[in-house]
């Protein structure tokens, strides 16, 4: 059988998983048969769930798409900043109400998401079965330094970090899924991801060292795990972190 080739253009963040050979650039494809397109898209090294839009010819395919001999591909990231519906999206629906999976590399950045209020899972313990499976049967998105964790089948979210310390990675992660507008500081529990209510200072006094239970009548706890919470001297601490945010452009 006759060999095909295709041309394939990857754009914006894409390009972080290509060689700088193929970076910004037209990359041919030689093929044989129709492979469906996603994957000739992981042959050269994209993660399916780091793919948002592929335009064929000038027209929006999905992952069932068979390639074909002399056909432009153009591949695009998860778009969060505005909505590609018309063209058409490869998930079925945008992460607009987002919870997350963190692997086990990436604990501070859990803490930085639960102190920033989203709904984030982490354990030192899981393993990438673990993390595929509460990301494709919970809907979470999975954050991870690994990027062979990305091209799991099953994956249909997930976002590779590219920062490496905790203050860029937070910073990174809500300039790219736009999740600025969706902060809401000090709703869930640091330690467990539990949510956090007010709780009457009597019910939870027998908890409190003597200072805090002088000094402090305004007190929280999470109903997951029980951990208490008042504005002291870590608040303000927690505060002074939060105001020091600059997430970057898209």
């Amino acid at each position: 059988m006759l060999e095909s080739v295709a041309s394939f253009r990857f754009y914006e963040e894409l390009n972080d998983f290509l060689p700088p050979e193929h970076q910004k650039a037209t990359i041919e494809y030689r093929f044989r048969d129709n492979p469906g397109i996603k994957d000739p898209i992981e042959a050269l090294g994209i993660p399916h769930s780091e793919v948002e839009l592929i335009v064929v010819n000038g027209n929006s395919v999905g992952f069932d798409y068979r390639l074909q001999h002399n056909d432009r591909v153009a591949v695009y990231p998860v778009f969060e900043s505005f909505d590609v519906t018309p063209l058409i999206r490869l998930r079925d629906k945008p992460l607009r109400n987002p919870a997350f999976i963190v692997d086990v590399n990436l604990g501070k950045l859990a803490r930085w998401l639960r102190m920033l209020g989203f709904d984030t899972l982490w354990r030192n313990d899981y393993d990438d079965a673990q993390i595929v499976s509460q990301a494709t049967e919970n809907g979470r998105i999975i954050l991870t330094r690994d990027r062979r964790l990305l091209y799991h089948k099953r994956i249909t979210h997930g976002y590779w970090v590219r920062a490496v310390k905790p203050a860029l990675q937070i910073n990174e992660v809500l300039a790219r899924l736009n999740l600025e507008r969706l902060v809401r500081p000090f709703h869930r529990c640091i330690a467990c991801n539990g949510l956090i209510h007010p709780v009457a200072k009597d019910d939870i006094d027998h908890l409190l060292e003597p200072l805090t239970r002088k000094y402090y009548e305004e007190f929280y706890q999470c109903g997951a795990c029980g951990k208490v919470y008042w504005k002291g001297s870590h608040y303000e601490h927690m505060l002074h972190k939060i105001a020091r945010l600059n997430p970057g452009p898209n």
